[in-house]
């Protein structure tokens, strides 16, 4: 554990260093976010955070294959493979925050990218249910490729508030990184070591190191460089971790459920993802493209419930913690424990979610009747 807190720590503090940089950078060149009708700030704000993101996740990686405990994990080329994949992908949304790209050109790059990786040996090979293994190598690579290019547009259609995006996907891949730990232990491994912890535990680092830069008010954002980052890390991860488990030892342990492996990778960008979903829905269903811009992400609705911009925020991290954690804590509970603590925290997220500002308009409705 503790050679993965240094990891956190590397991430957290290269990313942190690199960020002030990479916006100077931006400045000198006038790369902004431009303000649209749909944003929430009022004056252009540097972008390509997500390039200082991507050094601190190679940098976190690098010392990381230097260590004892972990330089196993490099004997196989799949922590190589995320890396440069990582690097590409980043590449692409940097091209894309300069010069905004047309939605077919990146999702091209996208499957491009997810391709390679999934050839390189990044493949969901199994679906951890009842021990289904997926039959055919293309089918196989199609799987890795839908999952991979969904986690990547999910996080990009949630990022739309300051440290929105960085601190959801810190909260979700340290609930994964949870799991990903005690299930080494559940498998009873011989080494606790393994990529998709460490990919899980360097992307908490990284987002941590970010949203010192990113948290409202932010100075920089990461663009569509680091969303596109963030989104195929953690579905690596995913994919990773699903050549873990053996779903004959967890039936005999009765310790996890055989469905957890499955859903938890879901359960990290659970409100990326319904956000992602109900947009393409609301989009397609009135014939326009599934990437066409509006004012109806889950982030907006909070801020026209009445939430300020950070309390709506943090609302999106509590949910977030609900879903993830919850669903991590099956690795070590049974359905009935991980229930006894989640129901009372959902019900709390959904009076903090639509109590409070109710609250507080009848609290200023009675100030102003005084």
């Amino acid at each position: 554990m503790k050679v993965y807190v240094l990891i956190l720590l590397i991430a957290m503090a290269f990313t942190a260093l690199i960020t002030p940089v990479i916006r100077q950078l931006t400045l000198a060149t006038n790369i902004f976010t431009p303000v649209r009708d749909r944003d929430v700030h009022d004056h252009p704000i540097p972008r390509l955070g997500g390039v200082a993101m991507m050094f601190g996740f190679v940098g976190a990686m690098v010392m990381a294959s230097r260590m004892p405990f972990l330089d196993d994990i490099f004997l196989s080329s799949q922590g190589w493979t995320v890396v440069w994949a990582a690097v590409a992908i980043c590449f692409l949304g940097m091209i894309d925050d300069v010069w905004d790209l047309d939605w077919y050109t990146k999702l091209a790059g996208q499957i491009l990218i997810a391709g390679a990786m999934s050839w390189q040996g990044i493949q969901m090979i199994s679906f951890p249910v009842f021990g289904v293994t997926i039959g055919s190598s293309r089918l196989s690579a199609f799987v890795t490729i839908l999952l991979v290019v969904a986690a990547i547009n999910a996080v990009n259609f949630v990022d739309g508030l300051d440290g929105l995006a960085a601190g959801m996907l810190a909260i979700g891949s340290l609930a994964f990184f949870a799991y990903c730990y005690f299930l080494t232990r559940v498998m009873q491994s011989v080494s606790y070591a393994s990529l998709a912890s460490l990919l899980c535990i360097a992307l908490v680092g990284i987002c941590a190191g970010f949203l010192l830069h990113n948290f409202n008010p932010a100075t920089i954002f990461m663009g569509d460089s680091g969303a596109m980052l963030l989104g195929l890390v953690v579905a690596s991860a995913a994919v990773i971790v699903s050549g873990q488990i053996d779903p004959v030892r967890l039936n005999a342990t009765r310790q996890v459920s055989v469905l957890l492996p499955l859903f938890l990778p879901f359960a990290v960008i659970f409100i990326p993802l319904l956000d992602m979903t109900m947009a393409v829905i609301r989009r397609v269903s009135k014939g326009k493209s599934p990437f066409h811009p509006d004012q109806l992400h889950l982030h907006h609705r909070l801020l026209r419930l009445g939430h300020s911009h950070k309390r709506s925020v943090l609302v999106m991290y509590l949910w977030s913690a609900v879903v993830a954690f919850s669903m991590a804590s099956l690795v070590i509970l049974n359905w009935g424990q991980m229930l006894v603590f989640a129901v009372p925290l959902v019900i709390l997220a959904l009076v903090i979610t639509a109590g409070v500002p109710r609250y507080r308009r009848r609290k200023q409705t009675a100030g102003r009747g005084k």
